[in-house]
């Protein structure tokens, strides 16, 4: 699962990434922390404008929802069962790349997960990535506002994802630089589901004892 992440790289860095330019740069802000139960706009690059960044709301809205009260529960989509649930079903091959260079996860340390770990996982070194996202066009049928919306997408927690989200054992799918562009391009979902996978680093935050994987 991820519902916190961050990405504080500058606009040119993220642009010479991902080989594509920011339509609005008044919009792109880098962020230590972004919690998705904000649903605030982050960078991603959509399939059928691959050349182009631009800034979709966390959290998916499906075109047929009649408010956005659903977001909150839409912030991710199991790969194993995108074409099944009506949230994530007309989406499933509306790709997009979600930019980060980051994502916070807490492990419980008790049963009941009264006491909490930290962890800042990434690919090392800082470095940008893309998860795997979908997403959808929705219209609030009151205002006439388009809201442009995305989940980022999850598959079975890894041997160090597991140790850290011990509960669910979950994880985002972190794209490999080169499958990016097949995730764009509508390949299947099913060859990236688990046990596909990058290398991850974990750090603990406020710490200095790290995890690799």
């Amino acid at each position: 699962m991820c519902f916190h992440s961050k990405q504080t790289k500058l606009a040119l860095e993220v642009e010479n990434r991902f080989n594509a330019k920011i339509d609005r740069p008044s919009e792109f802000k880098s962020q230590e922390h972004i919690n998705g139960f904000d649903f605030p706009k982050t960078p991603v690059v959509i399939d059928d404008k691959p050349e182009i960044i631009t800034h979709f709301n966390w959290g998916l809205i499906p075109s047929w929802a009649k408010d956005e009260d659903i977001r909150k529960f839409t912030l991710n989509a199991k790969i194993e069962t995108l074409d099944e649930k009506p949230s994530f079903k007309n989406s499933a091959n509306k790709r997009c790349l979600v930019i980060a260079n980051g994502f916070y996860e807490w492990q419980w340390l008790d049963s009941k997960g009264k006491n909490k770990q930290k962890y800042e996982i990434g690919i090392g070194n800082d470095e940008l990535f893309a998860f795997a996202g979908i997403y959808s066009e929705w219209i609030n049928q009151i205002t006439g506002e388009i809201v442009n919306s995305y989940a980022i997408v999850t598959t079975e927690a890894n041997p160090l994802m597991a140790e850290i989200h011990n509960i669910k054992k979950r994880m985002p799918v972190i794209l490999k630089q080169e499958d990016e562009s097949k995730w764009l391009n509508h390949s299947p979902y099913q060859e990236i589901a688990f046990p596909y996978q990058v290398n991850l680093k974990a750090i603990v935050k406020d710490e200095t004892s790290n995890l690799l994987f």
